[in-house]
């Protein structure tokens, strides 16, 4: 087990470092061949699948200036936000990729609903700041945390000003339900501006992990952090136009090389070979990596450890200074009151059933909680599967729906 965790951490390591080698997409040469390989946006994305598409900024207290995405209501029926957050290295392409009539974001503009779609610092549509620069180590000195005592009240209270509206529902897919529950429980005026919470494969107790990847870069969490920055890396493997081509190459339908994409998908959230469409997984990986901290992964790597869900450890010193104690304080659960639905599944290897259950318990209002009815789905498929729309969308919007009709009583 020990040579299998060398071995993850330095293939990493030299992935990572495959942007030092050949340089990002804006240092490559604008005549170059590989400029053909430009992704298309979700703005384009949008257009082609015949949806009304904006773009719009939000900077953040600690200026980080953020792309959002909002797909207004394809009719005039108003029944207000619904404000979507994506999973780590992923970004607001996730909730339009699998196309109409199966991605969220479109079903629930089809249902009247407002919908933003927020985008993390550090991903590919969020790599401005007012002073610091994307290239340089301190832009990317920050983790989860950060994104939730920063970046959710910034999109929020942008995505509530830019309406008019005084609070939304928000749903999160993994990372983007860590984040939530950071807000909540760190910066709680802003559980009034979010009315209903529906958690997809809640990414909060992680000590029962069976992902081999995470288990295997777990034991060196405390020293991670050291190393990348020792090899001058910040980011966590950066998605760079050469990395782009070898994806192509070897992930298009057919390419006798496919089945090693789809067991890097499985070996990290679980095999579920039924549920990946093959047409899809390419365009998956056209847009994943999208971009994150190596702090990001270092956070989630001490929760395995740790077993519990406690703000970022920096090392006995450090967290003295920072926290007044060597160990660093949990989020304290018990003061999320938002109306909270959690979903998940038997073959989750990132949010497994125990550790879910585990949460469910701290939880003061934990409203419903839905097992996804297909005894096979993983992790990726809360946003990928083929048949997401009947296992799992369905509900989460009958769900939305009959919070607008409550809340329309009041």
């Amino acid at each position: 087990m020990k040579t299998l965790q060398v071995i993850v951490l330095a293939v990493v390591l030299c992935v990572t470092s495959c942007r030092l080698a050949f340089g990002s997409e804006n240092e490559i040469d604008n005549q170059s061949p590989l400029k053909l390989l430009r992704k298309k946006t979700v703005i384009e994305v949008c257009k082609d699948d015949g949806y009304v598409c904006e773009e719009h900024t939000a900077q953040t207290q600690d200026g980080y200036i953020l792309t959002m995405h909002r797909i207004p209501p394809t009719n005039n029926e108003g029944q207000g936000i619904v404000f979507l957050q994506h999973g780590l290295l992923c970004s607001s392409m996730d909730w339009v990729v699998s196309g109409p009539g199966k991605s969220l974001a479109y079903l629930l503009a089809d249902k009247g609903y407002d919908v933003w779609l927020g985008n993390a610092r550090g991903n590919i549509y969020s790599r401005r700041h007012v002073s610091l620069d994307v290239k340089k180590g301190a832009f990317w000195q920050f983790s989860w945390h950060e994104i939730g005592i920063y970046d959710l009240p910034a999109m929020i209270d942008y995505s509530l000003n830019a309406t008019g509206q005084k609070s939304l529902q928000y749903i999160g897919h993994s990372q983007g339900t860590t984040s939530f529950f950071v807000m909540a429980s760190m910066r709680e005026e802003y559980q009034e501006k979010v009315s209903f919470f529906q958690a997809l494969a809640p990414a909060v107790f992680l000590s029962n992990s069976k992902s081999p990847l995470i288990r295997a870069l777990a034991p060196f969490a405390n020293i991670a952090k050291f190393f990348f920055t020792l090899f001058g890396q910040y980011e966590f493997i950066a998605n760079t136009q050469l990395l782009e081509l070898a994806e192509q190459a070897m992930c298009k339908k057919n390419s006798p090389f496919l089945f090693l994409c789809k067991n890097i998908l499985f070996l990290l959230s679980g095999y579920d070979s039924e549920q990946l469409d093959d047409d899809l997984l390419s365009k998956i990986l056209e847009n994943v990596p999208a971009g994150a901290s190596v702090g990001q992964i270092v956070h989630y790597a001490q929760s395995v450890n740790s077993g519990q869900f406690r703000q970022f450890f920096h090392g006995p010193i450090k967290n003295k200074v920072l926290y007044g104690n060597i160990a660093p304080p949990e989020y304290k659960l018990e003061n999320v009151k938002v109306p909270t639905v959690i979903h998940y599944s038997k073959n989750d290897w990132i949010s497994v059933i125990k550790d879910v259950e585990k949460l469910t318990q701290k939880l003061p209002n934990v409203v419903g909680d839905y097992l996804v009815p297909f005894p096979k789905f993983n992790h990726l498929d809360f946003i990928y599967a083929k048949d997401v729309k009947f296992l799992l969308y369905d509900k989460v919007i009958e769900l939305v729906i009959e919070n607008t009709e409550n809340a329309n009583k009041v």
